[in-house]
């Protein structure tokens, strides 16, 4: 099958992993990808799948949105004339080619099937921040035109299903991570930094990611000169919350760091796993932590608690971040047995149920689907 991988590439964000992954690994099963993307001359990211790729044009990209030029559609309509591939997949970008996707797709007769990524708050949340309302109240109308839409989880699908989509369209196919990649392991990582015990944050640093909250409970929560907690990742919020949460206080900031296996070599020697986001959909740095063996703090957003329901984690409310981890942080701290507890449990669900074979088997039957789908729905009209 001739699949046309519409994603980003850089900058590097949840995206970037996604459609790296996914598209690697349907290679991997014979599957020929032509992958098209905003681009600029950059360095290579690591990993990146060996296929055709077609650069669109952009004015502005973040790891959150871009700006597309106005020749974006015409070269993306062009490219897809060329390739005539068997069906498209949009990893939405949060861009205006998004909208534009259905016409263009409709007007070449191509099957199209979106990943909506954005973010949400959990269970029960009423769509009123401002990512939310743009991505689900904006996008929901738009999605309606697409052959199928991928989500992460079940509570994401029933908030799509409230703006209208219908439940057969839109498929619940949970991020899945390599666990022969992401595996426990041997690190020397605990030596570099003079540590008994290791925390670590991995991801943006920005507002919606509610790291501050993680910062203020650390500094205040008296821990042992050899317990680290690790800051890895970049973003808008880094030079306000630097100076003031630094090594002096057993925080160290790595930056964003773009080689995988320096990434795998961190999470194999870390004890313990943050994530205080206050909006998500489902981390694969999450994903990536627990299939390492590392006993995983995550807030209730997002699938993030559905992945940790059950004694696979701890659970965090979202307001309660700091409260609740200035309890937690000296507890996990004293007590290694707890530590190493949870993270078999992290383990073991992720093997169970959010392994990257199993993501990919779900996205070729859903490709089958929407084809044989397609094919009835022409024979009848014929």
């Amino acid at each position: 099958m001739h699949i046309a991988w519409l994603g980003k590439k850089s900058p590097f964000c949840g995206n970037v992993t996604y459609s790296r992954e996914v598209t690697n690994a349907l290679l991997e099963r014979g599957h020929q990808v032509s992958f098209l993307h905003f681009a600029q001359e950059e360095e290579e990211p690591d990993n990146w799948p060996d296929c055709p790729e077609v650069s669109l044009p952009f004015l502005y990209k973040s790891q959150v949105y871009t700006i597309p030029t106005l020749k974006a559609a015409k070269v993306l309509s062009q490219s897809l004339r060329q390739l005539k591939p068997d069906i498209v997949h949009a990893s939405l970008t949060l861009s205006p080619l998004d909208f534009l996707l259905p016409d263009i797709c409709g007007e070449l007769n191509l099957p199209l099937v979106a990943t909506f990524h954005t973010p949400f708050a959990g269970k029960g949340a009423k769509l009123k921040s401002g990512t939310q309302l743009l991505a689900y109240q904006l996008y929901a109308p738009f999605l309606v035109n697409y052959d199928r839409v991928i989500v992460f989880s079940q509570v994401q699908r029933e908030l799509l299903a409230r703006l209208g989509l219908t439940p057969e369209s839109v498929a619940v196919i949970p991020n899945g991570v390599d666990i022969q990649k992401y595996s426990p392991g041997s690190s020397k990582i605990k030596a570099k930094f003079n540590a008994q015990r290791l925390f670590v944050y991995q991801g943006r640093l920005a507002p919606e990611k509610n790291v501050e909250p993680l910062l203020r409970a650390w500094k205040h929560s008296e821990m042992h000169p050899d317990s680290k907690l690790l800051i890895v990742g970049d973003g808008p919020l880094t030079s306000s919350l630097e100076p003031f949460y630094g090594p002096e206080h057993g925080i160290h900031w790595l930056g964003f760091i773009a080689e995988e296996e320096q990434r795998i070599e961190i999470l194999r020697g870390c004890d313990v796993f943050i994530l205080p986001s206050l909006v998500e959909g489902l981390s694969i740095s999450l994903l990536e932590a627990m299939a390492c063996g590392v006993a995983c703090l995550a807030t209730d957003v997002g699938a993030d608690g559905e992945v940790l329901e059950g004694g696979a984690g701890v659970i965090l409310t979202p307001r309660r971040v700091e409260s609740q981890l200035r309890t937690l942080l000296p507890l996990f701290q004293d007590h290694p047995e707890l530590t190493t507890l949870l993270g078999q449990k992290a383990r073991k669900r992720v093997v169970e149920r959010y392994t990257l074979s199993q993501n990919i088997t779900q996205v070729e039957k859903l490709y089958a689907q929407v084809l044989e789908q397609r094919r009835f729905h022409f024979s009848r009209g014929a």
